[in-house]
């Protein structure tokens, strides 16, 4: 059974990493494609990203640093612009997995919710609000718009997600794997000082 598991999490690390797929996505469409009954038993999120990390290894080591680079730029780029929402980057380009397909999650935790969305009406930003499902399992609001990122020559999706003040408190206990689930401002700054320059 572990065996199985391992191939769908291989095969969905290669739908995360070619067609920037979300995990959840990239394992319902494994289980497809490997013609397995929609009943089996799935990976976890940690076998995925370290599946993820394996791939990227064999695959994407000469394309992906910089990938990574840049979008950590432009991640600081609208962190910086929201810096009074205390934003904190999360997700793969955070952890360090992210390519060129690879959207932008910046966690916002507010006094008021709705001031993260009048801010960026202020600055006549295009952006289209969703609700989806946040780290603490309820709904969260996500102001969602387009980026230009310049050095891969691309928009990128780049997703505010609108959280309570409050909800930052338990925001930075460590994961399963001991790591900060999420970084601020000079966490990302630090990050961007230890690897290779890029024009963001």
């Amino acid at each position: 059974m572990h065996t199985l598991k391992s191939e769908i999490a291989a095969t969905a690390a290669a739908l995360v990493v070619e067609e920037g797929l979300e995990y959840g996505a990239a394992k319902r469409r494994a289980v497809k494609q490997m013609a397995l009954p929609a009943r089996t038993e799935l990976p976890g999120n940690d076998e995925i990203e370290d599946a993820v990390r394996e791939y990227i290894a064999l695959f994407c080591a000469d394309t992906q640093p910089v990938e990574l680079v840049a979008l950590r730029g432009l991640a600081l780029v609208w962190m910086e612009r929201m810096a009074a929402f205390r934003p904190h980057l999360a997700g793969a380009v955070w952890h360090g997995t992210a390519t060129r397909l690879s959207d932008i999650y910046i966690q916002l935790f507010c006094d008021d919710p709705k001031s993260a969305e009048i801010a960026l009406i202020e600055h006549n930003v295009d952006y289209e609000p969703r609700t989806v499902t946040g780290f603490n399992g309820a709904s969260v609001e996500a102001l969602s718009l387009s980026s230009l990122c310049k050095p891969l020559n691309e928009n990128v999706g780049v997703h505010l997600m609108v959280y309570d003040h409050d909800d930052l408190r338990g925001a930075l206990r460590p994961d399963a794997k001991g790591r900060k689930p999420r970084g601020e401002l000079s966490a990302v700054q630090k990050l961007m000082t230890e690897t290779p320059e890029v024009d963001v």
